[in-house]
């Protein structure tokens, strides 16, 4: 709750909350803590379900017990998974060592061509055996090609040293970060802050 809180007053316009399993998976029922004490809260940010390869049902449970306002794919599901889901999506692309833009390009269209196409593309670096949080850095050239043609959320490896540099190189919608405002495993306050502040400075920087 507290990270969450934080985040909200510094100005981040999405919470995201790992429900898969994973050192980060939240506790049940945070997820609905959180919304309970930002109802208050003018232009709250939008709650982010982060799930990995979970089945339809329980895709339709999240959203209904936890309350998100938008569920985030990170995991390998296929596009078909799009009719079990009333809210909005997010779906991950990961971007592996090597990747052309027309690698990940196909990807992306698959998911943009359903009856119900996802809202944006989170560009991930790929690292064998996970599916975010590792602070990687993803391929900025091929998530800069991402960014002209799709809504883009840039995250991998992105940290207060190089947030400013990631928006103005790769101009995407957003940008999303877990360990980046971490010490030992824990978020911390002041980078959560920091972190939100200068991402915000850096957009507003972006001409047009």
């Amino acid at each position: 709750m507290p990270a969450a809180a934080t985040a909200s007053r510094a100005g981040a316009d999405l919470l995201g909350f790992v429900v898969a399993d994973s050192r980060r998976k939240v506790a049940p029922g945070l997820i609905r803590e959180v919304r309970e004490h930002l109802a208050l809260v003018e232009k709250r940010p939008l709650l982010v379900g982060v799930t990995v390869n979970e089945p339809p049902q329980a895709l339709a449970d999240i959203v209904e017990r936890g309350q998100v306002d938008v569920v985030q794919l990170s995991g390998d599901e296929v596009p078909e998974l799009l009719d079990d889901i009333c809210v909005p999506v997010i779906k991950t692309l990961h971007i592996a060592r090597g990747m052309s833009f027309d690698d990940i390009r196909r990807k992306a269209d698959a998911w943009l061509d359903h009856a119900k196409p996802v809202r944006a593309f989170l560009i991930d670096a790929k690292v064998d055996g996970h599916y975010g949080g590792t602070g990687i850095r993803a391929d900025w050239t091929v998530a800069a090609l991402m960014a002209e043609r799709y809504p883009v959320i840039l995250a991998g490896g992105l940290t207060l040293g190089n947030v400013a540099g990631g928006i103005s190189t790769v101009r995407p919608n957003g940008v999303d970060v877990s360990s980046g405002v971490e010490i030992d495993g824990t978020k911390d306050h002041t980078l959560i802050e920091t972190f939100v502040t200068r991402a915000r400075q850096a957009f507003s920087a972006l001409p047009g």
